[in-house]
């Protein structure tokens, strides 16, 4: 029986574990990336371990989100990052360079390689046929150490590719239209790989944009075959050296099959407030709209850019609406620059922004209240733009750039015959924007500025959590709910301390004060619990709030692992009507739960003390991550297997 693409390379990584799906295996790690809002922590927690330089084949430190810098906590956070990289061994790409996934694609990515990034959207590596995951800072920490990075054997999703897009539906209808099959919860414990005939007419930005927004599935990663396609890309890089051809067995046996003609696709949008909400440019029809956002690392390679510059050519932004475009890359807006494309877009009145995340992030460009956003981004999380009440639509280029000029939503289908984009034969290559390590470290001071704080303070698990119940909330809470972003909270990332202050405010403004308050206390939620990006501060600000168990009904993988790793108990209800019967203030207990644990149970009994109570909970760990929870969380763990 053979494999799948996805099977092939985490064998070959594989350093713990058994090959037998659902059970956890550890594999090596190749590359690590850090952007700017996770990394100043990421570098204090592998500062903490003690170790003198990384021992990945390459990492690199981006600094591509909190790039506004109103105060002196952003340029400090970087003057950190920058000399950190140069003493640890990490390569640095600076402001202005790019956005991580981009950039990475370009210059660093390997076919066949692992890449383990702090950012949810790092598989946009699988793009060249990577696997690439997104993770939590401290998880990346320790894979820079050497540490192998532990998922379970995930099921692999196989979806077949056939036909070829007609002119003006793009790669991210794609990706929408499996968003609208699979929901933002269909990927969980699941890789997704692309095969097909239709595979091989989409470029690598193509390929991509698929793989970035696999993330909004919830999936572990996604993943494309290496193919002529890819050596091509590579070759107008300068990088053909590193290519590999990665594909899977012509036997390979996938655990779901999803068939996908790419000639039946239409424009799609997903619609307010969630990736997975998904309706036809004709369906949603002509309503108007106030701004466009072109860019992310979703939609901003060379020829996304290269299309939008198409439909601007001579034309003027309607206006009622305000357009702006952030190209992925300094290598993408110098290309644009050159070849005259950037002209256009700016003569149409588009403002051009830095290569950088930007709105995507909520860094600027927050639309009006209520205003109707049209954004090529890959989430439109409630409040996520810096408008709590803002409409934002997930779209192509094509689709935004035609909007902008007509002032509603518009099918870019309606423009007729496309010409065919056919990218250069070289892009043009400047790495001078990226500062190499030092050779010799012991003499790189690491500056600290005064908003980076440590780590907070953990401790081993007890043996009787008993607390109240600081905060309920629904199903589908994100990450953006638990730890906003945005431009006045970024800045913060550094400093848990004060971050927390905002920890789920956009649920419930008094939580922060009322956490702390109670000293120590449970969270109770629904299902899909901590959907969205990597951000551990999403589990370091409950951590400092005293918050020692969440019990849900279900988790999404990424920060039920970042709770691991902050050594909180990531709790399941056995029966899921027990939720309903738990009310905020209740006083929960989890009697002996450290001997539970220690014993290798994986059910508890969580007493409700003021309803007189009990109800079942569950909670899968490995023996690993008893020992995690036990020791009170993966960096104690981690020092403690050091220090032996």
């Amino acid at each position: 029986m053979g494999l799948s693409l996805a099977e092939k390379i985490l064998k070959a990584h594989m350093t713990d574990g058994e090959f037998i799906k659902g059970t956890e295996i550890g594999i090596r790690i190749d590359q690590t990336l850090t952007q700017d809002a996770t990394g100043t922590m990421a570098y204090l927690e592998f500062e903490a371990m003690g170790l003198p330089r990384v021992r990945t084949e390459r990492s690199v430190a981006y600094i591509d989100h909190n790039t506004l810098q109103s105060g002196f906590e952003n340029a400090d956070d970087h003057l950190f990052i920058g000399s950190a990289a140069k003493k640890f061994g990490v390569y640095y790409s600076r402001p202005g360079n790019g956005i991580c996934h981009q950039v990475h694609l370009e210059r660093f990515g390997i076919p066949g390689k692992t890449l383990l990034g702090s950012d949810s959207h790092t598989p946009t590596g699988g793009g060249i046929g990577m696997i690439a995951i997104g993770a939590g800072g401290l998880d990346v920490a320790v894979a820079m150490g050497g540490g192998a990075y532990y998922i379970t054997y995930p099921k692999i999703v196989n979806v077949k590719l056939s036909g070829k897009l007609r002119g003006y539906v793009s790669a991210k209808d794609v990706i929408l239209e499996v968003l609208r099959r699979l929901t933002v919860k269909g990927g969980v414990g699941k890789i997704i790989e692309y095969t097909g005939d239709g595979v091989k007419t989409l470029s690598v930005p193509e390929r991509a944009t698929i793989t970035n927004m696999g993330a909004e599935l919830g999936a572990t990663t996604s993943v494309f075959p290496s193919d002529e396609i890819t050596l091509d890309f590579l070759k107008k890089e300068n990088r053909a050296e590193v290519w590999t051809e990665q594909k899977a067995d012509e036997d390979a046996v996938y655990d779901e099959t999803i068939e996908i003609n790419l000639s039946e696709l239409v424009p799609l949008a997903a619609c307010p407030h969630s990736p997975d909400n998904i309706k036809s440019a004709d369906e949603i029809g002509k309503i108007k709209i106030n701004q466009v956002c072109i860019g992310s690392c979703t939609n901003s390679s060379l020829l996304d850019m290269m299309k939008v510059a198409h439909i601007l050519k001579g034309k003027t932004v309607h206006p009622d609406v305000q357009l702006s475009i952030a190209p992925g890359s300094k290598q993408v807006l110098e290309m644009l620059a050159k070849n005259g494309l950037l002209a256009h877009m700016i003569d149409a009145g588009a403002r051009i922004l830095e290569s950088a995340c930007g709105p995507c992030i909520g860094m600027g460009q927050s639309p009006n209240t209520g205003g109707v956003s049209l954004r090529t981004f890959n989430r439109n999380f409630l409040g996520r733009s810096g408008t709590k009440d803002g409409q934002i639509y997930l779209v192509s280029p094509e689709t935004a750039a035609l909007s902008a000029i007509n002032g509603y939503f518009s099918n870019p289908c309606e423009l007729g015959e496309m010409p065919e984009f056919k990218l250069p034969d070289k892009f043009d290559i400047n790495d001078n924007m990226i500062t190499l390590p030092a050779e010799e470290s012991a003499d790189v001071e690491i500056i600290r500025g005064p908003n980076i704080k440590p780590y907070p303070k953990t401790a081993p698990l007890a043996e009787t959590i008993s607390a109240k119940v600081s905060l309920k909330v629904d199903d589908n809470i994100t990450t953006d709910h638990i730890m906003p972003a945005g431009a006045k909270i970024l800045p913060l990332r550094s400093n848990i301390p004060e971050i927390s202050k905002h920890c789920f405010v956009v649920c419930d403004e008094k939580f922060p004060e009322r956490a702390k308050s109670l000293g120590e206390s449970i969270i109770v939620g629904g299902v899909n619990y901590g959907q969205g990006s990597s951000r551990e501060h999403a589990a370091l600000a409950p951590l400092y709030l005293g918050v020692k168990a969440v019990v849900v009904k279900s988790f999404a993988r990424i920060h039920r692992a970042n709770l691991i790793n902050a050594g909180i108990l990531p709790l399941e209800f056995a029966d899921e009507a027990d939720y309903g019967k738990i009310s905020e203030g209740d006083e929960l207990s989890l009697p002996g739960i450290a001997e539970a644990i220690k014993a290798g149970r994986n059910e508890f009994n969580l007493v409700n003390k003021t309803a007189n109570e009990q109800y079942t909970v569950l909670c899968e760990l490995s023996d690993r991550n008893r020992e995690i929870m036990l020791a009170g969380g993966l960096l104690d763990y981690t020092r403690d297997k050091l220090a032996k």
